[in-house]
């Protein structure tokens, strides 16, 4: 594989405290255990007894079934105080892995091809190095295991639940294992941090006919051609030059032979952008082109139309909590990075429009390992290193909030 991601040069340990690099034998287990048995969103139910099974080990307090799959594990500090949680999504993808490992999955069709499983261990070690040092911070940690993140979206479930209630959440936190960057990075940002996700799917109809006689038809082909070529000039000349903005067509079907002009053409596509004030208006011009180019043509058409994921966006001064606690653990030459925003998207997003919080990246690539396949790749695997860094982050930041 050629990678554009720079091989990391050592990353010094030393800042992750005794207990935690004790620990990291321990999370390379439990993520190679979760690894080999992935599941599909509102599907983790062996995920679940899993972690279930450790957090009543370990005597924490802890709800199930929370939006079918999901669980709390709730962690009282000395005294009481403010409260903080941190969120971890447990599901996998619909894809054949390819990796030659000892811990591939054993679940033909479905792999951890973005890192949840390392997401779930990382929440787990965190989890039980709180619960063994309850002295060290006061008030409360809700520990969230999510499912469904990948589609159709549980946080959503979860906090209709009441997840961020009794007590009330003050701030959230959570983090993505990244293969975008090298292990020793740590991408924080202030504001947004990953796009909205908006889908759509159309349909146009027009008249089929003969290949060598298309004046007695209306080609859907042409007309579907027009709206995809069309759809390209809403980032280009609606959106502002300052906010970035994506309209993506991924399918497009029609036609059944080379001779046959196709009476219908079948499209889907998705939209991203950062900048909320767009929320409804991408949608209103991709009906808009639709709407012209079929009437322009004597064709009609029908459109589905949705919004999936709102943007990420991080609170001021949480994101600077984690920005203070990166620099801290991360002594490396490559060290925090600020400018790490992606089109990808993440139902986080909901959790941070309840209550302040951050969401942040830690990179989790090693090209002299082989371990910089991208995400949703059949190879895509990361360097188990970043297992322990993510735990030192997290009970740092719970240790700097909850004073």
């Amino acid at each position: 594989m050629i990678s554009t991601i720079p091989t990391p040069n050592a990353v010094n340990l030393s800042q992750i405290r005794l207990d935690i690099r004790i620990l990291q034998e321990q999370l390379v287990q439990w993520r190679r255990h979760l690894h080999q048995r992935p599941e599909l969103g509102f599907k983790e139910k062996l995920t679940a007894e899993f972690i279930q099974s450790k957090l009543r080990e370990w005597g924490i307090d802890h709800q199930i079934e929370i939006a079918k799959t999901g669980i709390v594990g709730t962690i009282e500090g000395k005294q009481p105080g403010k409260v903080l949680a941190i969120r971890a999504d447990m599901d996998a993808l619909p894809i054949q892995e390819a990796n030659d490992v000892s811990y591939r999955s054993q679940h033909d069709g479905i792999m951890h091809a973005c890192g949840h499983d390392g997401h779930t261990a990382i929440a787990l070690g965190t989890a039980y190095y709180l619960s063994q040092h309850r002295n060290t911070f006061n008030g409360t940690v809700k520990i969230i295991f999510q499912p469904a993140e990948e589609g159709p979206g549980g946080a959503k479930p979860m906090i209709e639940a009441g997840v961020l209630k009794n007590p009330d959440v003050d701030a959230i936190i959570g983090l993505h294992l990244w293969n975008n960057l090298s292990l020793g990075q740590i991408g924080v940002r202030t504001g947004a941090l990953m796009a909205a996700v908006e889908l759509f799917r159309c349909t146009i109809f027009g008249k089929g006919g003969h290949g060598a006689m298309p004046h007695q038809t209306t080609d859907s082909v042409l007309l579907g051609a027009q709206v995809v070529n069309a759809l390209q000039t809403i980032v280009a000349r609606n959106v502002s030059p300052i906010d970035s903005a994506v309209v993506t067509v991924g399918e497009f079907h029609a036609g059944t032979a080379h001779n046959v002009i196709a009476d219908t053409a079948w499209m889907s596509g998705t939209a991203r952008y950062f900048n909320p004030e767009l929320e409804t208006y991408i949608g209103k011009r991709v009906e808009q082109i639709i709407a012209g180019i079929c009437q322009s043509h004597g064709a009609t058409y029908e459109l589905d139309y949705w919004q999936l994921y709102p943007p990420v966006i991080n609170d001021a001064q949480i994101a600077e909590l984690v920005r203070s606690v990166a620099t801290e653990v991360v002594e490396t030459p490559l060290g925090v990075v600020p400018e790490c925003q992606t089109m990808g998207g993440e139902d986080m997003s909901f959790f941070l429009q309840e209550v302040p919080g951050c969401y942040f990246f830690v990179g989790s690539a090693n090209p002299a390992k082989d371990l910089a396949y991208p995400h949703h790749h059949p190879r895509f695997n990361f360097d188990e290193t970043a297992l322990g860094m993510g735990v030192e982050l997290f009970v740092r930041c719970v240790e700097k909030f909850c004073r």
